[in-house]
Parts: C-alpha cells; structure tokens; sequence
C-alpha cells in the first residue's frame, strides 16, 4: 500500500455529525422506574465520486474522512490513496454526505464495474451486481513471516485502550493495527465491522503509517470482504478475535495471508498458511 497522504482538502462545507453516543431513558419491564444509557449513534452517509452517487452507508460519526479513504481503498474503487484528489463532507444531523474527487482513471474503472450498495451495519457486500464483483480477481501477497507468539498475549485487554466507544456504550466493533516492533498504534471503531476496518486503513494511509512486518486486528468475525479488504490495503497479517469462515479461510491461503484466530480462552489458531507451507 502506498502511504502517501492523498490529496484532501478540508471540508469547506463540513457540519458536526451527531456525537458518537448520547444519553437515552428507558424503563423497567417489571417496574416503573426510569434510568438512562448511553447508545452508539448511527449516520447514514451518501459518498458520490465526481458528481455520481454510489453508496450509502450506515456508520458510527467518529474519523468519517478516514472511513472514506479506507472504503474507497477496500471497495477497489481506487488502486491507491493517491487517486483521490478532493474531500467534502456536508449535512445535518443523521443525514451526512461526501462529495469525493477522484482521478480519472478511478472514475473510469468504477463506471465500468457500476454498482449500487445500499450499505448496512451487518453486510459488506450489499448491491453488487454480478458473483464476479463479489469474488474478485485480487493480487496474491508475497508472503510474510508469522507474529511472535509474544505480541498476541494479553491482546484482548490491550486493544481495551483503543475502544473507548465500545468500553463506554458497547454496540460497536474496533479495528486496531500493530506495527513491526509489536506497539499497538492506532484504533477506529463503528456500528459496522467492515465500516471500522475501513476506517483504520484509512488513518493509516491518512497518517504515513508504513504498514510492513504489522497486523490488522478486528474484533468480529471474520468473513470474504475484511479478507478482500487487506488484502488490497497491502496489510499481510490478519488477527481476527471471532472465528473465521470456511470461504476467508480458503481466501488467505490462496492469496498468502497470514490469518490467525485469538479465541478468548485458548492458545491462537493459524488458519494460514497451513502447516506444511510454514516448512
């Protein structure tokens, strides 16, 4: 992945999206007592790339111009963070909008593979239009060493620091990238986990952060698209706190990802690669 910062302009247009969480009341089932909890707030956002609409996304209002980079990265609609020359963000409350300039050469791919997403918290793929836009032709990685067993201990409690959202109101997953020496760098979190995977590519191409010899670490399950979406981030170790599917599974091996599961009370699990191309 290239990490040069793109080209974005300060939303000229920007207005503040709801906040992360606010209070809401409720009452008991049983009793008449009232309290109050903080909730995850949700937006739903509308990106249009040069002047056309192409998706609209539900996600948590927390680092929106970093999810807007990491989407169009993960989403193949730009082979790099460079492509993308311009970025506004405008609207009010739940309605937010981003108007996204992109090179010409972006624009044309994405025209010829149109499609219409009409995203959700829950799904990744939505809209797409033929089986071969959901299974990509994607480049195999080159292949890179295993983590120390030592970086992944006490993992779960550590990734804590870089989920205040979730350690506040919950409801949200987090995405939150380790660099070659072992150091926890950067967290995002989102109602969506492919939204907060997003957004952490994203900040890191945002924020020159080289992306060699680390991993990404998510804390949902891990199905096709938080593969496909590493995969084209150049990212070539993924730790999934959540099982794996079969079909993620087979990806990361084809596509020489190192994929491990951090079960909460055993040992890690390497899905890939397998045993014998460890040897």
């Amino acid at each position: 992945m290239n990490t040069k910062r793109p080209a974005c302009a300060a939303p000229a247009l920007e207005t503040p999206a709801p906040a992360a969480s606010q209070t809401y009341s409720y009452s008991n089932l049983e009793h008449s007592e009232s309290a109050s909890t903080a909730l995850a707030e949700e937006v739903a956002l509308a990106i249009a790339y040069n002047g056309i609409s192409q998706a609209v996304m539900l996600v948590t209002p927390t680092d929106l111009e970093d999810f807007i980079v990491g989407f169009s990265l993960g989403s193949g609609i730009i082979q790099d963070a460079t492509d993308i020359y311009d970025l506004q963000l405008s609207g009010s409350g739940s309605a937010q909008y981003a108007q996204v300039t992109i090179a010409n050469r972006a624009f044309w791919n994405l025209k010829q593979q149109r499609r219409q997403l009409a995203g959700t918290s829950g799904c990744g793929l939505c809209g797409v239009e033929a089986v071969e836009q959901a299974l990509p032709d994607l480049q195999v990685l080159p292949g890179a060493p295993l983590p120390p067993v030592e970086w992944l201990v006490g993992l779960r409690e550590r990734i804590g620091a870089f989920q205040p959202l979730g350690q506040h109101c919950g409801a949200v997953h987090a995405a939150v990238f380790m660099n070659d020496k072992g150091e926890l760098l950067l967290g995002r979190e989102d109602i969506g986990r492919h939204n907060a995977l997003d957004k952490l590519i994203g900040g890191l191409v945002r924020q020159n952060i080289p992306t060699a010899g680390g991993l990404a670490i998510v804390t949902s399950r891990c199905s096709l698209e938080l593969i496909q979406k590493v995969l084209r981030a150049g990212i070539q170790t993924l730790v999934s706190l959540s099982s794996p599917t079969g079909l993620a599974v087979q990806w990361a091996r084809r596509h020489n990802l190192n994929l491990i599961h951090l079960p909460q009370k055993n040992a890690p699990r390497v899905y890939s690669p397998t045993l014998e191309n460890q040897a």
